[in-house]
């Protein structure tokens, strides 16, 4: 019955079948990968408040020359809690455009914290509104506190899309914070990744705003996974669901099916020779009788019937004369009984 699934047709449609539910499997496992890389992001978002901070260099690679920065801890070290300590330049510091806060746009106000090595971490210190009407309008950022400051945040990687650099208002201006762009102005060695402040020693000026971190959309990668994995399943199962069709022929084209042999002719009845013997066989067919009452009933009729036309004529002069006879009749006895409401009347 399904010999047919050993044929060239069959056997490459079970070779596509599989593989395309093993790609798409894989491809749900991918999913299932950056769910989990996601996930771990946001555990680490929600536990930074509570988690023990880590020395810096213990996340990041140290920067070898300047005009380059440092390699990017990648996605599997951003969020981690850090701590770091050293001197803020304030000569190199550095505004970005175009933020929004709670619905607010302001800047984002980078400054350069240089370790006691020469190399240089730049701190996010929080967000300002422009000083101005307009949302490009210059900030007044509260200056960075001079001496030694230790600094407790939030390792965030470099932005993509860069963005293009000038100087404006006494600062480096840009609208996207890429670190490879960045490193270029700066004179000193310049880590891979910069620090969201959350703490600060001494305090933070209170201008500032905190920088919100927003989750990753773990679910979102989830749901791709279990798609995927459906997807898989109905490929196998609609390979079976043709099979199954192949083997009870409902995949042959009507035109191709064989035609049903003719109905086996009634015992007695002749075949008929053409379309008008056929139409007369189906008439008679529907003038017989349904039970033994119709069928006398028939007889009865059919014997009254003249049997041929001078039969016909009989009948029908017959009937006239009947006819006659009976208005002839009807005259006499009327003419009876006016001459005998006369006679009563004298």
């Amino acid at each position: 019955m399904y010999r047919f699934l050993l044929t060239p047709r069959w056997l490459a449609a079970a070779v596509l079948a599989v593989v395309a539910s093993v790609i798409m499997v894989m491809l749900g496992n991918w999913q299932l990968r950056r769910y989990h890389e996601r996930h771990d992001i946001n555990v680490r978002i929600d536990a930074a408040d509570s988690a023990q901070a880590v020395p810096l260099t213990s996340v990041l690679a140290a920067p070898t020359a300047p005009g380059t920065p440092g390699a990017s801890p990648g996605k599997a070290l951003a969020w981690t809690k850090v701590t770091v300590t050293g001197r803020y330049d304030p000569a190199h510091e550095i505004q970005a455009r175009g933020r929004t806060v709670n619905g607010e746009v302001g800047f984002e106000i980078l400054t350069p914290l240089v370790l006691a090595d020469g190399t240089t971490v730049l701190v996010d210190r929080g967000w300002v509104p422009p000083a101005g009407a307009g949302a490009l309008a210059a900030p007044q950022a509260p200056a960075a506190p001079s001496g030694e400051v230790t600094v407790v945040g939030q390792v965030h990687l470099s932005e993509s899309r860069p963005a293009p650099i000038e100087r404006r208002d006494g600062r480096w201006d840009t609208r996207r914070i890429s670190l490879p762009k960045l490193a270029h102005e700066l004179p000193f060695p310049v880590y891979g990744a910069y620090v969201l402040l959350t703490e600060q020693t001494p305090a933070n000026d209170a201008a500032f705003s905190r920088i919100p971190i927003d989750h990753e959309d773990a679910w979102q990668n989830g749901g791709y996974a279990v798609q995927w994995w459906l997807f898989a399943v109905m490929a196998l199962v609609l390979f079976g669901y043709q099979a199954r069709r192949e083997a009870r022929g409902d995949n042959t084209p009507s035109d191709d099916r064989p035609a049903p042999e003719p109905a086996a002719a009634s015992p007695g009845r002749p075949e008929p020779r053409d379309r008008v013997e056929e139409a007369d066989q189906q008439r008679a067919a529907a003038t017989r009788p349904r039970d033994r009452v119709e069928e006398a009933d028939q007889r009865q009729a059919a014997a009254s019937r003249p049997r041929d036309r001078v039969e016909e004529a009989d009948q029908r002069a017959a009937a006239r004369a009947a006819k006659k006879a009976a208005k002839s009749v009807d005259r006499v006895e009327e003419a009876d009984r006016r001459l005998a409401a006369q006679n009563g009347a004298d």
